[in-house]
C-alpha cells in the first residue's frame, strides 16, 4: 500500500452528513433535521427510516436522499456486517444525485479548453515490469516513509525489497496472462468518458495519468501542456479517498504543479472521492443483483465486500478517511439492494494485507474461514473498492480466495465483476466532471474548519497550503523506524529492544562473559 495526504475527520460519534454539488462532498456539514440511526437489535430483522433533504450550494442545487437501516443479523451470532456495534449509531448516510443538467455548460467552458486527467496506480504490463513497477512503488517515501536523517537509503531498500519481492509478484502476474490489464481497462474507460462528455456538450479531453508505472502522471502532464488545455479537472479512480492512494497521487501533483509555470496559471479543480454518487452506486448495485441471480437459491448468498486494507493507524492516527467511506459506501449499497426487496445478509473485510503492522479488520481471508465455520454455504465476493480489473481480484479473489472459501465449506462462490466501462457508471462519472466546473480555479469552500476536511475541491497548491500546518501536526501514517509513543512506534521499538537482547543473550552464551554471569544469572564459564 501507498501513503500521501492527509485527511482530518471528525470521529463517528459526530453527528455528520454529506451533502454535495457533484464535485463537492460535504462530509461533515450539520444537519439539524438528522434523525438518529436505529440501534440494531440481535434479531432477524431489517429496520430503516428514510427522508430527503434538498440543500442548495451556491446557485446549483443538489439533492441529498438520507436512509437508515441495519444489517441482517444471525440469531444467536454477531451481525454478518462487519462493522463495529457502535456503527449503527452514526449518522444518517447521504446520497448525491447527479445535478448536470442544471449546470451552464456553455457560460462556463466558453473558448476554454477543458481537460480531464484520471489518476490510477499502474501495474506491470509485463513480467519483466514487475521488478521495476516495486521500486517505483516503494521508492515513494510515502510508501515506505524514513527518518529525515536515513532518506538517502530510500532508493537502495526500494531496489532490495523490489528484488526480493518481485519472483513471487511475477508468479501471480503470470497467472493472470502475464502482466496486469490495469492499463488497457483504464484507457477503455478514459475513452469512454470523453464519448460521454461530448455527448453531454462537453468537448473535454481525457488523460491517464499512472502514479507507479506508463502512463506516468508527468507523462499525462506533459501532454496536457502540447494540448493547450486551460480548464483541467482532477478525478481519481478511487471511489473512497485514503492517503494511501489518491492522496499518494495528488502529492505528486503538487510537486508537478509548484515546478511548472504554466500549471500554475491553468485552472483545475479535484474530485476527492465520488462513492456517494447515485450512479456509481446504482452500478454497483446493478452487477450484484445480476450475479445474485447466478446462484440457485440467491435469499441464501451471503454479500461478501472486499475492500482493499490499509494499516490501522492511517485511520486511528493518521486520520484516514477510507474506513468511515468505505463502510458508508457498503451501506448505500445494501440501502439500494433493499430498495429492490434484496435484503441478503453481508459482510465487509479487508484484503491484500503486507508486512509486519496491523491492518483494517477484519481480514478477508480470516472472515471466510469464519462465514464457513458458521455453516454459510454461498458466498458472492464484492470487489468493492476496485473499479478495474487487476491482480488483486484476478489472482487474490478469484483464485486465492476462491480456493480458501471451497476448503473452509462454501459450497457456492461467485464474484462481482469490477465497474470498467459500465455505461451507468461512466455517465454518473461524466456528471461529475460537469458538475465540478462551477469550481475549476476556485477554492469551492469558505469555512474549512466547520467542514473538518483537510483535502477540500480546489486547486492542488491551495489544497496543500490549507491543510500543510495542520498535516505536521499529525503523525506519519506508518514509519520504518519511529520513537516515541505510536503504535507503530511501540511495534518497531519493541522488535528492536528484542533483537538487541537476543544479540546480547547470543554472545552471553557464546562468549561467557558478560552482565548475565556477573549477576550470577548465567554461570562463569573459567
Amino acid at each position: 500500500m501507498n501513503f500521501g495526504l492527509m485527511y482530518s475527520v471528525s470521529s463517528p460519534s459526530s453527528s455528520s452528513s454529506s451533502t454535495a454539488s457533484a464535485a463537492l462532498v460535504h462530509r461533515n456539514s450539520r444537519f439539524p433535521m438528522l434523525l438518529p440511526r436505529p440501534i440494531c437489535a440481535s434479531l432477524k430483522l431489517q429496520c430503516s427510516s428514510a427522508f430527503h433533504v434538498d440543500v442548495s450550494l451556491n446557485s446549483y442545487p443538489a439533492k441529498t436522499h438520507a436512509v437508515s437501516r441495519c444489517s441482517l443479523r444471525l440469531p444467536g451470532e454477531q451481525s454478518l456486517c462487519s462493522q463495529q456495534d457502535d456503527k449503527c449509531a452514526w449518522p444518517l448516510r447521504a446520497l448525491v444525485t447527479s445535478t448536470a443538467q442544471d449546470i451552464p455548460i456553455t457560460s462556463l467552458i466558453g473558448n476554454e479548453k477543458v481537460g480531464v486527467l484520471l489518476l490510477n496506480l499502474g501495474g506491470p504490463e509485463t513480467l519483466d515490469d514487475v521488478q521495476p513497477f516495486l521500486f517505483n512503488l516503494f521508492a515513494d517515501p510515502d510508501i515506505i516513509r524514513l527518518p529525515r536523517l536515513f532518506r538517502f537509503l530510500q532508493k537502495p531498500l526500494a531496489q532490495f525489497i523490489s528484488v526480493v519481492r518481485a519472483p513471487k509478484s511475477k508468479e501471480g502476474y503470470a497467472s493472470i496472462g502475464g502482466g496486469s490489464p490495469l492499463r488497457q481497462i483504464t484507457d477503455a474507460q478514459a475513452e469512454a468518458l470523453r464519448k460521454s462528455l461530448w455527448e453531454k456538450n462537453v468537448p473535454a479531453k481525457v488523460y491517464v495519468g499512472m502514479r507507479y508505472w506508463h502512463p506516468f502522471t508527468e507523462e499525462a502532464i506533459e501532454q496536457i501542456k502540447r494540448d493547450g488545455i486551460t480548464k483541467l479537472v482532477v478525478l481519481p479512480l478511487y471511489p473512497q479517498f485514503s492517503i494511501s492512494t489518491s492522496g499518494s497521487s495528488l502529492r505528486l501533483l503538487e510537486s508537478i504543479f509548484r515546478e511548472d509555470e504554466y500549471l500554475v496559471n491553468m485552472q483545475h479543480t479535484v474530485i476527492p472521492s465520488w462513492y456517494q454518487r447515485e450512479g456509481y452506486i446504482t452500478a454497483m448495485t446493478n452487477l450484484i443483483e445480476k450475479e445474485l441471480l447466478k446462484f440457485d437459491n440467491p435469499e441464501k448468498v451471503v454479500i461478501f465486500f472486499s475492500a482493499h486494507g490499509v494499516p490501522i493507524a492511517y485511520v486511528e492516527e493518521a486520520g484516514d478517511p477510507y474506513k468511515a467511506e468505505m463502510e458508508e459506501c457498503v451501506d448505500l449499497i445494501m440501502d439500494e439492494l433493499e430498495k429492490r426487496r434484496i435484503t441478503n445478509p453481508y459482510t465487509l473485510a479487508y484484503q491484500s494485507r503486507v508486512g509486519p503492522v496491523e491492518w483494517l479488520k477484519p481480514y478477508t481471508d480470516e472472515t471466510i474461514i469464519d462465514l464457513g465455520r458458521k455453516g454459510v454455504k454461498r458466498l458472492l465476493a464484492v470487489p468493492i473498492s476496485f473499479v478495474s480489473e487487476h491482480i488483486e481480484t484476478l489472482e487474490e479473489i478469484d483464485v486465492e480466495y476462491k480456493e480458501l472459501a471451497l476448503e473452509s465449506g462454501i459450497e457456492k462462490w461467485g464474484r462481482v465483476p469490477a465497474l470498467g466501462c459500465e455505461p451507468t457508471f461512466i455517465s454518473d462519472l461524466a456528471d461529475a466532471v460537469i458538475e465540478s466546473l462551477p469550481y475549476v480555479g476556485a477554492m469551492a469552500v469558505s469555512n474549512l474548519e466547520a467542514r473538518q476536511s483537510l483535502v477540500p475541491l480546489g486547486s492542488v497548491e491551495e489544497l496543500l497550503a490549507a491543510y500543510d500546518s495542520k498535516r505536521r501536526e499529525l503523525p506519519p501514517p506508518v514509519t520504518v523506524w519511529e520513537w516515541g509513543w505510536t503504535r507503530s512506534a511501540e511495534t518497531w521499538n519493541g522488535r528492536a529492544a528484542m533483537l538487541a537482547v537476543l544479540v546480547l543473550l547470543v554472545l552471553e552464551v557464546t562468549t561467557g562473559q558478560g552482565f548475565l554471569h556477573q549477576w550470577g544469572i548465567l554461570p562463569l564459564v573459567r
